[in-house]
């Protein structure tokens, strides 16, 4: 473990993590050393959240693959307890949507979207196939369409396209379209630009959990490497970037720790349960 600044000599009541480009390998996986410092981190009475882009219906994949831990999905916008309950869920008012993609239409000519319900996926013909994961159900058609067959079904995150332009471009763009009607990011690398409805982040979605148990941000660590995790990482006391994270992630982030193939994760969880140990060793 490697940080910028000194480490806490006692440990964080709650640790929230992404999970792609953080707790997760390259390959998509958990290694042992993170699986067996998450249950280490548990036994230790640290609370664990998983707080991710990905869709909730990427829940049941993540109980399969790294447990049933408390879930912040699509960016702050779906909040689920380890049971799969649903506890806070936070999707875009219906009436704003068609607005805001016609404004992203007018400013990114050549954009396409895809919406992500709370078990449906849907999508427009030109928005690639690459992007679908979790072995998504399909709506297929524009966006209009897709919108205008079921009006009333909550679209937690708006996912947008560019075939051509740069990331840092097309984001910039795009956010600007946006304004205050979204709160817009990136997070994959790929040319994916994401919204979610106004005031929903990863860092809402958790101090509003924390605050629910008495936890202050002075007493959360938490885990990142991409833009989406700059609110929460600058919400916590304890902000950790990882060594493959953007280079903005870096600069915000007051702590830093090996990379996601490095287990960078699980050298800090690993320490935090040895201070926790040293906590409860008798004098």
């Amino acid at each position: 473990m490697t940080t910028s600044a000194a480490v806490p000599s006692a440990p964080p009541r709650l640790v929230a993590t992404d999970l792609d480009g953080t707790l997760l390998r390259s390959d998509g996986t958990l290694s042992k050393r993170t699986a067996a410092a998450l249950a280490a981190a548990e036994a230790a009475g640290i609370r664990l959240a998983l707080v991710t882009g990905r869709p909730p219906r990427s829940l049941p994949s993540l109980h399969s693959g790294i447990g049933r831990h408390f879930a912040i999905t699509a960016n702050g916008a779906a909040v689920y307890a380890p049971d799969g309950r649903a506890v806070r869920l936070s999707p875009f008012r219906a009436a704003s949507v068609a607005p805001l993609m016609a404004r992203v239409r007018a400013t990114v000519p050549g954009v396409s979207f895809a919406f992500e319900y709370e078990t449906v996926f849907g999508h427009e013909p030109a928005y690639p196939a690459w992007s679908y994961g979790e072995s998504a159900v399909d709506l297929i058609g524009t966006a209009e369409e897709l919108l205008a067959r079921n009006p009333e079904r909550p679209v937690f995150k708006i996912l947008a396209h560019h075939p051509t332009l740069p990331l840092h471009d097309f984001h910039d763009r795009a956010r600007s379209s946006a304004g205050a009607d979204a709160e817009t990011t990136h997070s994959t690398g790929l040319a994916l630009v994401e919204f979610s409805a106004p005031g929903v982040t990863k860092a809402t979605a958790l101090t509003a959990w924390s605050a629910q148990l008495g936890i202050l941000p002075d007493d959360i660590a938490a885990f990142g490497d991409m833009p989406n995790d700059l609110p929460m990482l600058r919400a916590v006391g304890r902000p950790y970037a990882m060594a493959n994270a953007d280079p903005e992630v870096k600069k915000a982030a007051r702590h830093h720790t090996a990379s996601n193939d490095e287990d960078g994760v699980a050298r800090v969880l690993e320490h935090f349960v040895e201070l926790a140990r040293t906590a409860r060793a008798p004098l």
